[in-house]
């Protein structure tokens, strides 16, 4: 099969399109025909050396999340059948990783209909980011959300968990996706001098709590990485009048000077299910920028790390 790996760390030039074995489900697992591969920033990462000591030895797979079609079945699988369209994490324990004509997977949750293969491929990091970040800034309904960076994925899918959990929502977004947040219910301005200022005004006066989702120029696992989000949170700290009101999820330095909290991309999985079920009702949705064929990779390296792709990329074996 075809497969994206690298078998050094560094930049994306490292990343190869090889012809690979076909991986085989160990106990639990199943093995999809992959039909999307979702790209995020952390996969830059594993490339530049993150998990370098906790994974098996180079060669390895590019790609954190698919979504596909059940090929086959490891010993003791339940829950999943042969033909089943499935989304959800690629196994990243081995030479390849959802990046692949075909691809592993321990935990998974059934595509619903009405949704591409595409869509859901961009789901599963997005949204456990987003569901984990108003978690931790402990939302309650009728208050106010101000969302800055609702134009990134994790940013819109925080837009529409905040909104269906009975959220008022104002958000600063890019014009590309101003109007599709304004269609669902955020009050939507744009970045830039002044903003504190027209989000005030957008909300009435008091925010209650502040969300940053811009996304970040650097290596997840840096925490004391500077991120080039415009310099947001003390604008946020300013709104809500206080920082334990106001999360990041990418601008750690500033969170450590400032006393803001942080939401650090921990990916647990159990919620893939509610996920499925949000996404089928139309709630949830993670808008894709672009699906390109795997030879494409370096170009779609460039755009994820512009950090102005326009959505979620997505490669297509």
């Amino acid at each position: 099969m075809k497969a994206l790996q690298f078998d050094r760390f560094g930049a994306p030039d490292m990343v190869v399109l090889r012809d690979v074995p076909v991986p085989e489900p160990g106990p639990g697992r199943i093995r999809i025909a992959v039909r999307a591969c979702g790209l995020n920033p952390a996969d830059w990462s594993v490339v530049d050396g993150l998990l370098a000591d906790q994974l098996p030895p180079l060669p390895r797979g590019l790609g954190l999340e698919v979504a596909g079609v059940v090929d086959a079945l490891g010993e003791g699988v339940t829950g999943a059948a042969i033909g089943d369209r499935v989304f959800g994490p690629a196994t990243f324990d081995g030479p390849t990783a959802g990046a692949a004509e075909y691809a592993l997977m321990a935990t998974w949750a059934r595509i619903p209909e009405g949704v591409t293969d595409e869509q859901a491929a961009a789901l599963t990091m997005a949204a456990e980011t987003a569901w984990q970040a108003l978690d931790d800034l402990g939302v309650r309904p009728g208050e106010l959300l101000f969302v800055h960076g609702a134009g990134s994925t994790v940013g819109e899918a925080a837009v529409r968990f905040a909104l269906h959990r009975g959220l008022r929502v104002t958000a600063t977004a890019g014009p590309r996706r101003a109007a599709a947040l304004e269609a669902i219910g955020a009050r939507v301005t744009s970045y830039g001098d002044g903003m504190a200022g027209r989000v005030t005004e957008l909300a009435g006066g008091h925010v209650d709590r502040a969300l940053d989702a811009a996304p970040s120029g650097g290596r997840i696992d840096r925490p004391d990485q500077v991120s080039p989000s415009g310099g947001a949170l003390p604008a946020l700290v300013e709104l809500t009048g206080d920082p334990d009101r106001v999360v990041t999820v990418s601008d750690f330095a500033a969170a450590g000077e400032l006393g803001t909290r942080i939401t650090r991309i921990a990916m647990r999985y159990d919620r893939l299910g509610e996920f499925a079920r949000l996404a089928g009702e139309g709630v949830l949705a993670v808008p894709v920028a672009g699906a390109y064929p795997l030879d494409r990779v370096r170009e779609v390296a460039k755009l994820s790390r512009s950090r102005q792709p326009g959505g979620k990329l997505v490669l297509v074996p």
